[in-house]
Formats: structure tokens, C-alpha cells, sequence
């Protein structure tokens, strides 16, 4: 009788977790307020992992207590932040350092070399580049995209949801005079055979596309986002702060720089390296709701 082999289980980090007593000091001067921390290595003292958060003194402890963090944890040795006015703050600066520094522990927002778009070439929408095109002042450019392929299944799934033709899209290429195999399941409205018009299959092109319209920049130049730091009832007894207000610098969707006072900007008003897809995704809303308190620098 033949008995397989055992396998060798795999190394379980949770299950030899132990608590990281040797980081235990660096949450003795760590505030109840937002801001940016790092887990530095003993390598160059370079960061291991990035993270934000409203209130760094909770989060780190999360952290420390957190059994699957064991590898990372057990890697670091010693732990420093910066504080921000707020969340805006934290995302902005969190983001920023990402792509400077290129922590081990990091697997998102990080820079995409080969950020698209949509943008409609006659009825069929083409997929164009940052590198080539200013997302932020362009207008008719639809979703933001890691890569070509990314944006092709993102038409793609535009397709599924609204009964498109991927022969009209351009996704396929149909013979002359014959309708796409997904017309015959019912999955396309049919203009490939004349079941609906070229215009009616646009315009619910048009609209399918509106959710995914990029937002071009709303103001002439450089702004500053004043940011203000409101702590909690249990968070009073906190020391002021020299971050405690902060002007968030911004451009073309892109984050700049902090300064505390409106001329200290213009040290920072210089052209950004291209569109940044995580900028866009954290202003776009405190930027377009009007609920921000923004001055033109």
C-alpha cells in the first residue's frame, strides 16, 4: 500500500506571533490625532511601510497587536511620524511618500508609468496616455486605468452592463454584414444587425461613460486647501501643534507640498511631474463638493 508523503506545512507567521516588546517605546510620545507614520528597518533606516490615519496613537496600536503583521513587524526597528492638520493631510502625504520611497510592505499607490484613459474618436472610444495628453485639463476623457488591457476589460464591463456591441467598440472584429455572437444570446442591444440605430447605441455609449468622466482641474492655477485640526473631547489635552493648520498646495490635481502661511507657497508652485491618480481620487471631492476652504495662490 503506497502512503504519500506528508507535505510540510507552510510557515504560519500568526501562529508564532509574539508581541513586539521592543516597539513598545515608540507609542509613548505617539498623539491621538492624524498624521503619517513609518516602520523604519534596520537596513539605511529605510521605511518598511507606510500608512495614515486619523489617529496614529490607535492605529499603531492595531498594528502591534495584529498577529499577521508578525514578518513586518519583527523587520522593524524603530517607529516615527509626522503629524498633518487632518485626514486630507494624511492621504496627500501618505500617497506622496509611497512613491518616494518604495516601502517592501507596500503593494498600492504606487506610481502607474503607464496611466489611460478614454476618450472618444468618432463613435468608438480610443485609449490615450498621460504621458502623451494633460488628464487634468483635457476634457472628455472617461476612467483612470493601470494599463491598456486595464482599460479595454474597463469597456468591456461597460459593454456587459449596457448591452453594448464589442463589434461597434471596437473590442472585436465582426465580418462584414454579420451580427456578434453576444447579440444572439441577448447580451448586445443589436446594432451590429440593425435590431437599434448607430445614434441610439452612441448615445447609450455617452451615457454609460458620464460615470467615469475625469473632472478637469476647476481653477486657473495653484490653490491652497486650508485644513484645520479639531481634536476630539478626548483628544483636548493635546499640546498645540505647528501643523495644527495647514495650506495644502495643489495643482493640476497634484499634491504640491504643506505650508502654514499663504506665502510660503510659492516655494512649492512648480510644475508637477505628470497626473496623479491617487491626488485625483483624494481631492476630487473636498475640491468639488465647495465644502473646502481654498484660497488661489
Amino acid at each position: 500500500m503506497h502512503i504519500p508523503a506528508r507535505r510540510r506545512p507552510e510557515f504560519d507567521e500568526a501562529r508564532y506571533y509574539e508581541y513586539p516588546e521592543h516597539l513598545r517605546a515608540a507609542l509613548a510620545d505617539m498623539p491621538a490625532a492624524p498624521g503619517v507614520y513609518l516602520f523604519h528597518g534596520e537596513e539605511g533606516d529605510l521605511p518598511l511601510y507606510i500608512g495614515k490615519s486619523i489617529n496614529l496613537r490607535n492605529r499603531l496600536l492595531a498594528h502591534l497587536r495584529t498577529p499577521d503583521e508578525a514578518r513586518m513587524l519583527r523587520q522593524t526597528r524603530r517607529i516615527s511620524h509626522i503629524r498633518t492638520a487632518g485626514e486630507i493631510g494624511a492621504l496627500l502625504l501618505e500617497a506622496k511618500l509611497i512613491k518616494e520611497l518604495h516601502p517592501l510592505f507596500n503593494q498600492k499607490l504606487r506610481r502607474s508609468r503607464q496611466l489611460c484613459a478614454l476618450r472618444m474618436n468618432g463613435d468608438r472610444p480610443e485609449v490615450v496616455y498621460a504621458k502623451d495628453i494633460q488628464f487634468a485639463t483635457e476634457s472628455g476623457l472617461y476612467g483612470l486605468f493601470n494599463s491598456h488591457r486595464a482599460a479595454q476589460e474597463g469597456l468591456r464591463k461597460l459593454a456587459d452592463q449596457h448591452k453594448l456591441c464589442y463589434g461597434a467598440l471596437g473590442l472585436e472584429k465582426l465580418p462584414p454584414g454579420k451580427a456578434c455572437f453576444r447579440a444572439m444570446l441577448h447580451q448586445c442591444a443589436g446594432v451590429c444587425r440593425g435590431d437599434e440605430s448607430p445614434h441610439a447605441h452612441r448615445q447609450r455609449l455617452f451615457t454609460a461613460l458620464l460615470d467615469l468622466q475625469i473632472a478637469t482641474w476647476p481653477y486657473p492655477g495653484t490653490v491652497g486647501l486650508i485644513e484645520r485640526f479639531t481634536p476630539e473631547r478626548n483628544e483636548s489635552a493635546l499640546p498645540p501643534h505647528a501643523n495644527d493648520v495647514q495650506i495644502h498646495v495643489l495643482r493640476h490635481w497634484c499634491y504640491l507640498g504643506s505650508v502654514s502661511k499663504p506665502e510660503e507657497a510659492s516655494a512649492l508652485d512648480c510644475v508637477a511631474a505628470g497626473f496623479d491618480a491617487d491626488g485625483y481620487k483624494i481631492l476630487c471631492k473636498p475640491l468639488l463638493s465647495g465644502r473646502s476652504e481654498i484660497i488661489l495662490l
